[in-house]
């Protein structure tokens, strides 16, 4: 039998009074449309919403916005359409609460099993008024749920057990849902599924496990989410009672549930499924006056939306947090790619200035091309009849050596970049260095790439020497030139840095002019340094490539998302 309320609260506590009903008038079409249009405008901006990195928290963010897509789906945008649909009423609990035992004892029909062995409920079972049963087969309330009338081994998760029964008045609706603490992982979040799309909630807890953390755990997200609640404590022994009762409502009281609707069961014997008629009295009572009394029935429909609503103010921004510390993420890694690839095309830009290119091959070629008297046959002095002649087998040797020195220094700092990317990342997480597997190394296509971009770039300032390059006017009477072979001198002093001994600054000044020789050498540079920054971006881009498949949202998901929550508090 429920306690009295000086039991329920002992003898220095004030009774529990229900507070005033205010009537709730339903909400103006305009108002529906502008509050629907909002919902479904913040649905859609979680629905956009990806976590794709393993960063902490997550798991716990991808949770956080399936249950939030869902109770938009199943529960908010339903009920802001059909206020008038009856009051959903969950009955959830711990394992073994006894939630099946009352809702078929309310129910006066054995619709939801009962047993010793757990968990016993596992598809949910929704009982209803036979009036009332067609809001919900036909509903948009759970509208993501198949409708079954009644439960077999086929039927998955995904499925909700309808019974209709006249003993149930019309209006509420009870639903027996999966334990919150069962050990099946489905059951656990169907069982909060449920709790989402619920109007109100009978909490059922034992004497025995009101204070285990599983049952203040539902208790908490109950406040937090402004469910209307009511608690039933059953199996409790005779003897203690009103020490139970006394401890129990202490909890409470200092958790700010002190005025919730409370009703005791005694410990008794459950016969065919079901608790003696005299210790559901009250409960049925209360059920019933949720029946007859709209403004009740409504004002608890009101509170429960709203506090739901109400939910979304953090619940929401903390999506956007998690959402920004993955932006976040992506742009420090980001900006690793970016900062190796500058560092690399620093140290090419100080390559072409330090006479770090003619060496080596470059080096030998260039003696043998001077020393072989082929410099001086390049530049001829005007004759009547003669022209000048060329040494094309050593011109063309020192062009592709010239190219291949050029194209070392590229891979070479592309290597590096590559390295370097992947040490920063291995460096800010483990999930870094996952997301860099396999990328420690420059793409295979670089090489050819270079090739192509470095014999196209020689092209070009083999075409600036011709065509802005023209000879001065003082030595133009009397001397002519190669444009080809006076190309690769002029590549030659630029790159010499004037550290190359035999390299005939003086000559192509002589020839060019200094203004002239000024114009070419910065506008080779610049072509150069821009064919190097297009491969190093064509690298870059594997990178940006992985980050996107790790699924790394977008930096405008969270704007969308803020937006989308201040839309829906001035709707309302």
């Amino acid at each position: 039998m429920p306690a009295e309320p000086a039991e329920l609260v002992g003898a220095e506590q004030a009774a529990v009074e229900r507070p005033p009903v205010r009537r709730v008038e339903p909400l103006p079409p305009e108002m529906v449309a502008a509050l629907t249009a909002a919902l479904d405008a913040l649905r859609e901006s979680v629905s956009d919403l990806r976590f794709g990195l393993d960063l902490p928290g997550a798991a716990e963010a991808r949770q956080a916005r399936a249950d939030l897509l869902a109770q938009l789906k199943d529960y908010v945008l339903p009920r802001v359409r059909t206020n008038t649909a009856p009051a959903l009423i969950v009955v959830a609990g711990s394992t073994g609460a006894g939630k099946s035992t009352l809702v078929n004892s309310l129910a006066e029909k054995n619709i939801s099993r009962t047993g010793v062995r757990r968990p016993t409920t596992g598809i949910p079972v929704l009982v209803c008024h036979p009036d009332d049963r067609q809001w919900f087969t036909k509903g948009d309330l759970l509208g993501g749920m198949r409708r079954i009338d009644k439960p077999s081994p086929e039927d998955g998760i995904g499925s909700l057990v309808v019974v209709a029964t006249e003993k149930l008045p019309q209006g509420v609706a009870l639903l027996d849902t999966p334990d919150i603490d069962s050990v099946v992982e489905e059951h656990h979040e169907i069982a909060h599924r449920m709790l989402d799309a619920a109007d109100l909630w009978i909490f059922v807890t034992t004497a025995a496990r009101y204070a285990d953390a599983p049952a203040w755990n539902l208790l908490r997200l109950a406040k937090e989410r402004g469910a209307r609640l009511a608690i039933v404590l059953s199996r409790v022994q005779p003897k203690a009672r009103e020490v139970v009762l006394k401890h129990f409502v202490r909890m409470l009281t200092e958790y700010g549930l002190g005025e919730v609707d409370r009703f005791v069961i005694g410990e008794t014997k459950v016969v065919d499924g079901r608790l003696p008629d005299h210790e559901m009295t009250d409960l049925r009572l209360w059920l019933a006056e949720l029946s007859v009394d709209e403004d009740r029935r409504a004002q608890a429909v009101h509170e429960t939306l709203n506090g739901v609503l109400d939910s979304f103010r953090t619940r929401v921004p903390a999506l956007a947090r998690h959402l920004e510390g993955q932006v976040a993420f992506r742009t420090e890694l980001r900006a690793d790619v970016e900062a190796a690839y500058m560092s690399a095309l620093a140290e090419i830009d100080k390559a072409t200035r330090n006479g770090m290119l003619v060496h080596g091959e470059v080096l030998a070629r260039w003696q043998d091309f001077a020393g072989s008297g082929d410099l001086m046959r390049t530049i001829q002095f005007r004759k009547r009849g003669r022209s000048g002649r060329q040494a094309p087998e050593r011109v063309t040797a020192f062009r592709s050596a010239l190219r291949a020195g050029l194209e070392s220094v590229i891979v070479a700092a592309a290597h590096r970049a590559a390295e370097e990317v992947v040490a920063r990342w291995r460096h800010r997480s483990e999930l870094g260095g996952t997301i860099g597997a396999g990328l420690e190394r420059p793409s295979d296509e670089l090489v050819r790439h270079a090739t192509r971009a470095i014999a196209a770039w020689q092209e070009h300032v083999t075409e600036l020497v011709r065509t802005e390059g023209v000879a001065k006017r003082s030595v133009s009477k009397f001397v002519s030139f190669d444009a080809d072979s006076l190309s690769l001198i002029f590549m030659v002093a630029m790159f010499s840095g004037g550290t190359v001994e035999g390299v005939p600054h003086r000559l192509v000044n002589a020839l060019l002019g200094a203004e002239s020789l000024r114009g070419i050498g910065a506008k080779a540079l610049s072509d150069l340094r821009a064919r190097i920054g297009m491969l190093f971006d064509e690298e870059s881009m594997r990178y940006v490539q992985a980050l996107d498949s790790a699924g790394i949202p977008d930096e405008s998901t969270a704007t969308r998302l803020y937006q989308a929550t201040y839309n829906l508090e001035v709707a309302r």
